[in-house]
């Protein structure tokens, strides 16, 4: 049976672990592990004195699960997109989450009345919200630039090989979207049978120039090396690459399919009253502003979004690079959750089935 976390908490309060002092980290590394580590893990530390030991995956959620399953977990707190929150939840994989446990926003607002709706769930806690963006090489396209979703599809006008992440979702929604469906009609039409059909005949007319990565880390350095024009990528990977490396990477918000992002702390936990602090430390107001000048992902509660600063390093406002700010949010699209927690598996299935053929 699940615990929630303040039982849990009091309980190693009163001296019923010996276990020492950690908190054993799961993120995904790249830029937004280091934004992990600068913002959230050093604090932490100096703080509480408690070390913050950092280890990274391309998915934390499948370790995770496999670690559960086999009964022998050492991470205390891994970061997880929203929907495999929710399917671990489901499948009793993860701890509850007490929302009592967050710490407040400045004016007394209780946390879970400062975030976002879904912010906070039974076994999750938001940290930022993301997207998928369309991004090309500048200096690969002298004249016209792309601008939407049905530029990254058109090889004739726009040449040059594509990288999109290896699977289902997200490359579905942006293939309609390519294709002339609404935004807002999206996840209505992709809930048919035939909407998924369009989606995957879409992709099928640039299925041969597409390289598939699986890390967040492989569409910047496939743009830098010059092996594909244009790439759909999480927003920060190409931000980071763009600002700290100079390369000529410009983002298209048109069409962005933003999703947030979050922690979790995996049933089984070997530092559970270490692993409550630390959420607790790094989702105050302060520090997910703090966070967000590391790497343009968007803060989930509303007091944090106000107070982001500037770029780490620089004088430049972090604000215009946010997917949450206004002007991006252009035809954006915000993931249905619901969806993929009741479609994943079967529309994967698909994708594999279909990139195999």
């Amino acid at each position: 049976m699940k615990k929630t976390l303040i039982l849990t908490s009091a309980l190693c309060s009163m001296g019923l672990t010996v276990q020492a002092q950690e908190v054993n980290l799961l993120s995904w590394g790249g830029a937004y592990g280091r934004s992990h580590a600068e913002a959230y893990a050093k604090p932490f530390t100096a703080e509480t004195g408690i070390p913050v030991n950092i280890a990274d995956a391309d998915n934390p959620a499948t370790p995770i699960k496999a670690m559960v399953e086999a009964g022998n977990v050492t991470a205390d707190v891994a970061s997880v997109e929203y929907a495999d929150a929710v399917r671990l939840c489901d499948e009793g994989l993860l701890e509850t989450l007490d929302a009592e446990a967050l710490t407040a926003a400045d004016d007394g607002t209780a946390a879970a009345d400062d975030y976002i709706e879904g912010g906070v769930t039974d076994c999750f806690v938001a940290t930022d919200v993301y997207s998928m963006v369309q991004v090309y090489d500048d200096s690969k396209f002298a004249d016209a630039k792309p601008t939407g979703p049905a530029d990254f599809f058109d090889l004739e006008k726009f040449p040059g090989k594509r990288t999109m992440r290896k699977g289902a979702k997200f490359n579905l929604e942006f293939a309609l979207m390519a294709d002339g469906v609404p935004a807002s009609e999206v996840y209505d039409t992709l809930a048919t049978p035939e909407g998924v059909d369009r989606a995957f005949d879409k992709l099928d007319s640039i299925k041969g120039d597409v390289v598939w990565w699986e890390a967040g880390a492989q569409p910047p350095q496939l743009l830098a090396d010059g092996e594909v024009t244009m790439a759909y990528a999480f927003n920060g990977r190409i931000f980071d690459a763009a600002m700290k490396d100079n390369k000529p990477f410009k983002i298209v918000w048109d069409g962005q399919i933003y999703e947030m992002e979050g922690w979790v702390i995996p049933r089984g936990a070997p530092h559970m009253e270490e692993a409550i602090k630390f959420i607790a430390f790094s989702t105050a107001p302060k520090n997910q502003a703090r966070a967000a000048e590391f790497i343009s992902y968007g803060p989930p509660r509303k007091s944090a979004a106000a107070i982001v600063g500037n770029i780490e390093g620089s004088d430049q406002p972090m604000g215009p690079h946010l997917p949450t700010t206004e002007a991006n949010m252009t035809n954006a699209l915000g993931s249905d959750l619901d969806f993929w927690v009741d479609h994943d598996s079967e529309l994967n299935e698909r994708f594999n089935a279909w990139l195999a053929g």
